[in-house]
């Protein structure tokens, strides 16, 4: 472990969450009960991923599981070749696993959306969201009688989505958009409207409008993830969802494509 590394988080009665990166060029969030580690999507190279491990103090091989939420290369870009490399299980829904994106791996389990699972201590809830990919979902993870949502890669906040990530003490939340500077912006017209439709990501007033209705009582950490890059910037992500936080800036982070955002606790 480097000097500047990040410890691992020890045993104890802690929900945990970091981010290895998150953006258009790549996704990866770690979850951890403080026992067991999960990879959530791995959108990096073998090599990146292993360094970016790293400054967390993690080998791959302390990972339980690599979480798949769908099959677009910013999220399994990695997943195949760290699974393969590091003997990793999979835990992905059929139609991902039917896009044939990933490859071979040592052992992969189909998950069925909406019915829970458990990896060790942790329990998992995968949850279908509107995206245009084959059957994709995203997580609800709880543990020790707290639950961290992460909710990127969704078109609309549909009411399904709504219902199963209210009431949440920590929340990544897609801000992938600002309408303005996607449509000023150098997309084609085609990717343009994908991005910007009813199966593509959610722009940050979106973001706003579903976190008001999902409640933020609860919430101890808000990540803003999952941001564009050619389409966003991380003050106007703020703007969209600081109004909702009643000076309580504090428990608001953004995500960066570069590093992500270091371990986060919920109490």
């Amino acid at each position: 472990m480097t000097a500047d590394a990040t410890p691992v988080p020890p045993a104890g009665r802690r929900l945990r969450f970091a981010s290895l990166g998150s953006g258009s060029k790549g996704n990866a969030t770690l979850v951890s009960d403080g026992e067991t580690h999960v990879l959530v999507d791995c959108g990096f190279g073998l090599r990146e991923t292993e360094r970016r491990l790293a400054r967390f103090g993690l080998h791959p091989r302390q990972l339980a599981a690599v979480l798949v939420t769908h099959e677009h290369g910013d999220h399994i870009r990695g997943v195949g070749p760290l699974a393969r490399r590091h003997h990793l299980p999979v835990y992905l829904s059929a139609g991902t696993w039917l896009s044939r994106r990933l490859g071979e791996v040592p052992r992969h389990t189909l998950i069925t959306p909406q019915a829970r699972f458990a990896i060790a201590g942790l329990e998992i809830d995968p949850v279908t969201v509107p995206h245009d990919a084959r059957e994709p979902v995203q997580f609800r993870f709880h543990a020790h009688r707290r639950s961290l949502g992460i909710l990127t890669d969704l078109g609309h906040p549909s009411e399904h989505v709504i219902e199963r990530f209210r009431g949440c003490d920590a929340l990544v939340l897609e801000c992938n958009h600002d309408p303005r500077l996607l449509a000023d912006g150098p997309y084609p017209p085609s990717l343009k409207r994908r991005v910007g439709g009813d199966w593509g990501h959610l722009a940050n007033a979106q973001a706003s409008r579903l976190l008001g209705r999902l409640g933020l009582d609860r919430l101890q950490h808000i990540v803003c993830s999952h941001l564009s890059e050619q389409n966003n910037r991380p003050e106007l992500a703020r703007d969209a969802l600081e109004p909702l936080l009643d000076g309580d800036t504090g428990r608001l982070t953004v995500a960066a494509q570069a590093h992500g955002f270091d371990w986060r606790d919920v109490a």
